[in-house]
């Protein structure tokens, strides 16, 4: 991925070198064609419908690489998450239902993952669902990088959810902006309804926060709700495009002045222009990267202050 690329070049070191080809019935296949007797392995991957593939076989890929680098020889195995699949079934809402999360968690650690680096999981709480260390990085200061820069004025930053309000009231601290918060219902998966904004909006240049983007429905919602309540603009930021069916089309065709992404998942070239905007987390995921490698304080990266 373009992202791994960008990461081995910030590093001054050459990607790896890995051979991974798939049997007739569709079984991966993965073969390290350098040594990696006792390398520290870092594998990054992100666990998301992309163009090489569904979400079933990026998972797979991570495992079988790193059943491939264990047997190999390799001292640790840190598998670099960008985007951490299944991370929205953390609990159960329903009878009869599984916490997806959580077996991802047991999956990755019996394939022998050492660590895991991600960004923006889905609820913090997933850390805990690891018995291994776990560093969760996060965007909102690229984001908070980003607005600064655009010197807009009379801000205010909305959460699409309560459950996204934490997160959304560091964004707005960053920002010296004001908070508001949606209140929203989920009648089925990849459908919301937004009944009301709590806060105040009117006339304000709002910046919805998310962790990510799948159909687009909640943003677009949540879009709707705020130039219905006066708001003077919306600019939306979510750490992970994943942007499935017609997002893209619905997206650009709200009334958002843009929608700004990151990296952490691949968004096609053909893509990023008009309201779609990608920054990158290649400078954040190096130096955890190198501080990892070097067995340096990580802890500096979570503080907003700090500057890559």
């Amino acid at each position: 991925m373009a992202l791994a690329k960008s990461i081995a070049r910030t590093l001054i070191v050459p990607l790896g070198d890995i051979q991974l080809t798939s049997f007739a019935n569709g079984e991966i296949y993965a073969r390290y064609t350098q040594s990696v007797r006792g390398c520290d392995v870092f594998i990054i991957q992100s666990l998301s419908n992309c163009a090489a593939g569904s979400v079933n076989d990026e998972l797979m890929e991570m495992l079988i690489m790193t059943d491939a680098a264990k047997r190999a020889s390799a001292r640790t195995v840190t598998a670099v998450i960008t985007h951490f699949g299944y991370s929205r079934q953390d609990k159960k809402s329903a009878s009869r239902e599984p916490i997806t999360a959580k077996l991802v968690a047991n999956m990755l650690t019996v394939a022998g993952v050492d660590r895991v680096i991600s960004v923006d999981l889905h609820q913090g709480q997933i850390q805990g669902f690891f018995d291994i260390p776990i560093n969760h990085l996060t965007a909102l200061p690229l984001f908070a990088n980003y607005f600064t820069d655009k010197n807009l004025r009379n801000l205010c930053v909305v959460s699409p959810d309560v459950g996204r309000a934490k997160a959304a009231k560091k964004l707005s601290e960053l920002l010296d902006a004001d908070l508001a918060i949606m209140h929203k219902s989920r009648p089925e998966h990849n459908q919301a309804e937004v009944s009301d904004v709590i806060g105040r909006v009117k006339g304000k240049n709002c910046i919805i926060n998310d962790d990510m983007i799948d159909t687009g429905g909640t943003i677009v919602a949540s879009i709707t709700k705020l130039l219905e309540k006066g708001a003077a603009s919306v600019h939306v930021c979510a750490t992970h495009g994943l942007f499935s069916g017609k997002a893209y089309e619905n997206l650009e065709a709200s009334g958002a002045e843009e929608i700004v992404v990151t990296d952490t998942v691949p968004v096609p070239r053909v893509r990023q222009k008009g309201k779609i905007q990608v920054i990158s987390v290649a400078q954040l995921l190096s130096t955890t990267i190198n501080n990892v490698f070097y067995e340096t304080s990580v802890s500096e990266l979570f503080d907003p202050d700090f500057q890559l």
